[in-house]
């Protein structure tokens, strides 16, 4: 083992101690010390990070941005060990990817897709569907997150979510709408009566008693939505865009109200599982709606 990789061990070893899982980076490190050992270097350049990086040429920036980024950490670790590492910098490449424009579902988009949804055959197929789309409309839940879901996740007597080590390992309790949850009874029902023999404990299966995958279930979403005509526009609607909508709708009303949304932004925030308030404030800048009432409060305001 040379010293570099003896180094990159205990490195990994450390910080996964900490409880970082480092699991990309660990495969990027790796590659990255064979392709040092390929230049015949012993030490960590900025010249040879970058270059590096930058073999994948044909990825979106922000690949190699994170190639570059596995670098860094690695040399500031290994610098406190040997100083004549050189820590690469930030910004040779954007480390942040564009948001696609999200569709704007109408009320009746909404309805009319659960209307289609349940249509769909064989008939267990239909109202998972159903079940599944409703749920992330009224609770904005991610799709992953919703088709992970065991029987013993949803509690409908206290009409409560648990999401268990969802995205960046955070677990949050989500509260249901009492008609949302009369509609996950009312299919746990419908699945129980089909399902004779389940081969899994999750909420949502297929007519095999197996688990709903996420391709399955967009497969379900494009079928409904193209037959609804929503995708002849020159903006796609995605299941993802169910989530957006229940931020949208959250952030309207409680403008149109007069309340202080800034104040329930940390709420909000943890209830949809986001690192932090800044992920939710993205959506004031992608609604022209909700920069229009924003501008409107600042107006109002700064003529007090």
């Amino acid at each position: 083992m040379s010293e570099l990789s003896a180094h990159l061990e205990e490195y990994l070893r450390l910080r996964r101690a900490l409880g970082f899982k480092l699991e990309y980076p660990g495969h990027a490190l790796s590659q990255f010390l064979a392709y040092l050992e390929a230049k015949g270097a012993t030490k960590i350049t900025t010249e040879l990070a970058i270059a590096w990086a930058g073999l994948a040429k044909d990825a979106l920036p922000v690949y190699r941005a994170h190639r570059l980024g596995a670098v860094r950490g690695f040399a500031r670790y290994l610098v406190a060990i040997d100083p004549e590492t050189e820590v690469p910098p930030t910004g040779v490449w954007s480390a942040t990817t564009p948001r696609r424009t999200p569709f704007a579902f109408s009320e009746g988009d909404l309805a009319n897709l659960l209307t289609r949804a349940r249509a769909l055959l064989p008939s267990l197929r239909g109202e998972t569907c159903e079940a599944l789309f409703g749920l992330l409309i009224s609770t904005g839940m991610r799709v992953g997150e919703a088709l992970a879901l065991e029987c013993d996740d949803v509690d409908l007597d206290e009409r409560l979510i648990t999401i268990r080590e969802a995205k960046f390992d955070r677990s949050r309790i989500v509260p249901l709408h009492e008609t949302t949850a009369e509609a996950l009874a009312n299919y746990a029902r419908a699945r129980d009566g089909h399902v004779a023999e389940r081969s899994s404990r999750r909420f949502f299966l297929t007519s095999g008693g197996r688990p709903l995958c996420y391709q399955a279930a967009l497969d379900a979403f494009i079928e409904a939505t193209a037959a609804l005509g929503l995708r002849d526009g020159p903006v796609l609607p995605r299941i993802h865009d169910l989530r957006h909508h229940f931020v949208i709708s959250s952030l309207l009303e409680w403008h149109r109200s007069g309340s202080h949304p800034e104040n329930r932004m940390a709420v909000l925030s943890t209830y949809l599982g986001h690192v932090s308030p800044a992920g939710t404030y993205w959506y004031l800048s992608a609604t022209p709606e909700l920069m229009e009432l924003v501008a409107a409060r600042l107006v109002e305001g700064g003529a007090r």
